[in-house]
């Protein structure tokens, strides 16, 4: 159980991981967990903890290995990562109550109460500490949409969001429909557009060049970049922090995949929980 590592990892200065696993009532599924701990500070509030999407992949996200060697170079704080399996991606990962025009992301409103509702609290009661230092929820491709959508209306638990190569593009009107617009029709940038919500988060988004080919507005600019811009360029028209806050990376070789991924990793760690 989660309480086992944190025990564990307070007698020793090395980075630990191991399984978990927790029962959802919201998604009626037994979801799997990877947990990955720095060693644990005298004081627990002191502990930083990171919400993961996909993570059944955290070892292709190398996050262990970079985890250690930040740590040990004592770059960021004491770190508590609950990596969560993704059980029906398509189905648990989206945008809550608005599923795609594929009728995907249809239990994303569940997946969001799952981590609100079920999973911060074990992890918190499981970790013996009243609040932790920072919480940060991250993903990549969809879930990383998940993420920032569920940072967005979690604001009273979740500090910061990053997102790798988000889905933006997600949609409830195929694009191929003589009615599709970019302004109406990607779910998640017109939902937080029509947010009345001011939530106090600080947020990190990262995207390739070499990601895709596909250019919906033909401007000479790849989608996954147009759509993580556009959705920046709303938060940033409303106000709800400054500048400062928002830190967009771009990679001029990245691809659509772990080992581009990987690379941005550390300074993704570093923004979120550098000393």
């Amino acid at each position: 159980m989660l309480s086992l590592i944190i025990i564990a990892t307070a007698c020793t200065k090395k980075i630990k991981q191991q399984e978990d696993e927790i029962y959802s009532r919201h998604l009626q599924a037994h979801i799997k967990l990877t947990i990955i701990s720095t060693p644990i500070p005298e004081s627990k509030n002191e502990m930083n903890l990171l919400i993961l999407n996909d993570g059944q992949d955290a070892d292709k996200l190398r996050i262990k290995e970079t985890l250690d060697s930040l740590f040990r170079k004592k770059l960021i704080g004491p770190l508590l990562v609950v990596a969560v399996h993704a059980g029906k991606r398509e189905d648990w990962y989206g945008v809550a109550g608005k599923p795609d025009f594929e009728n995907r992301g249809k239990k994303a409103d569940k997946y969001a109460a799952f981590i609100d509702n079920e999973l911060y609290a074990s992890i918190k009661k499981k970790a013996g500490v009243r609040s932790f230092k920072s919480v940060v929820i991250a993903g990549s491709s969809l879930g990383g949409l998940s993420a920032m959508d569920i940072a967005w209306n979690n604001a009273d638990k979740i500090d910061r969001v990053g997102v790798f190569s988000g889905s933006f593009w997600w949609r409830d009107k195929d694009q191929t429909d003589i009615n599709y617009t970019d302004a109406a029709n990607r779910i998640l940038l017109s939902s937080i557009q029509q947010s009345r919500k001011r939530p106090h988060l600080k947020y990190w988004m990262y995207a390739g060049l070499q990601e895709e080919k596909s250019d919906r507005d033909k401007d000479g600019v790849i989608d996954v970049v147009d759509d993580t811009k556009d959705l920046l360029q709303i938060i940033k028209n409303k106000k709800v922090c400054p500048a400062g806050d928002i830190v967009y990376v771009e990679s001029l070789n990245g691809q659509h995949d772990y080992a581009s991924w990987s690379k941005a990793l550390p300074g993704f760690l570093l923004w979120a929980f550098g000393k």
